[in-house]
């Protein structure tokens, strides 16, 4: 029974053996990318290239954007090598490496989520105050705390599954490196990472829920007293695709992270990976813009440039 550490390969095992579907699927995964990338891409350069998107929301909107087209970068170009390969293959240190990277995006996404609704609440509830409330030190100290969340968070999981032995089979039942596909494979007992990942995931995913349900009851209440119909309507829009973001993500990270090891599931821990991973990525720069007035009027601003400039 060899580690597979001492030859620093593993085989991943992904969606499908059958070659005419890794076909049909290397097309889908290779547009989704595309549309993910321009996306995140289209939004970051609306909000870097309009003055009117020069606020505290949307700078976080657009790291936010920044993250999602890293965490695609990360997982979707190596499965689509993967499907067009005959041998699966990634080393330790690329699964390392590629795990790190993803918990840190996916983490840090997390935190953002947090400060978007509490800004949200400054905005709607206090907007006199919201100047000062969500200075550019108060913002910037947000990006960074998330960002180094993310990277704290990440590394305590990589130092702890990089510590396991993996004997016998290194044949992983998943497309990528993930913390519960690599614990179902080691020889080693994994109780105490097991219990590493309830114990953060849940701390992180508690306080941040928190964060914005309390936000979100605030914001209710401003709601309330607001008067006119079109002004209830703005807040609305503007808190609506948020919520959506916010469900969606964390109903696929609760799922797929507080459950045991030995109840992980090939074809639910795959489905929810490539909802989480993949296709949410791609689905947030659609969700923000297309209920937000500002920034679908600086993507048809951006748009408008390129065509311009091709022309």
């Amino acid at each position: 029974m060899e580690n597979v550490t001492d030859f620093l390969l593993f085989i991943l095992r992904g969606l499908t053996d059958n070659a005419e579907l890794q076909i049909v699927l290397f097309v889908l995964f290779l547009v989704i990318y595309l549309f993910t990338q321009m996306g995140n891409g289209g939004l970051i350069a609306a909000v870097i290239g309009n003055t009117q998107l020069h606020k505290p929301m949307y700078y976080l909107l657009g790291v936010l954007s920044f993250i999602d087209a890293c965490f695609s970068t990360i997982i979707t170009p190596k499965i689509l090598i993967d499907f067009m390969s005959e041998k699966k293959v990634i080393s330790f240190l690329g699964c390392a490496a590629q795990m790190f990277l993803a918990v840190s995006c996916g983490t840090t996404e997390c935190f953002l989520l947090a400060a978007m609704a509490y800004d949200r609440y400054e905005a709607i509830y206090n907007p006199l105050l919201y100047a000062v409330s969500m200075s550019p030190r108060v913002y910037i100290s947000f990006i960074i705390s998330s960002l180094a969340g993310g990277i704290l968070h990440a590394s305590i999981h990589t130092a702890a599954t990089a510590s396991l032995s993996f004997c016998g089979s290194n044949e992983m039942k998943h497309f990528f490196c993930d913390i519960p596909p690599l614990l179902a494979i080691s020889c080693s007992d994994t109780k105490v990472n097991e219990l590493l990942l309830f114990i953060f995931v849940s701390s992180i995913e508690v306080v941040t829920i928190l964060i914005i349900i309390i936000s979100s009851s605030f914001i209710l209440f401003a709601v309330l007293k607001i008067r006119s119909a079109e002004g209830r309507q703005n807040v609305f829009s503007t808190c609506g695709s948020h919520f959506t973001g916010v469900s969606i993500y964390y109903g696929t990270i609760l799922f797929m992270y507080m459950r045991p090891s030995s109840s992980y599931a090939l074809e639910h821990g795959m489905v929810v990976s490539t909802w989480y991973a993949i296709v949410i990525p791609m689905l947030n720069p659609i969700i923000y813009s297309l209920r937000n007035r500002d920034v679908k009027e600086a993507m048809r601003n951006l748009l408008r440039k390129m065509f311009m400039s091709i022309k």
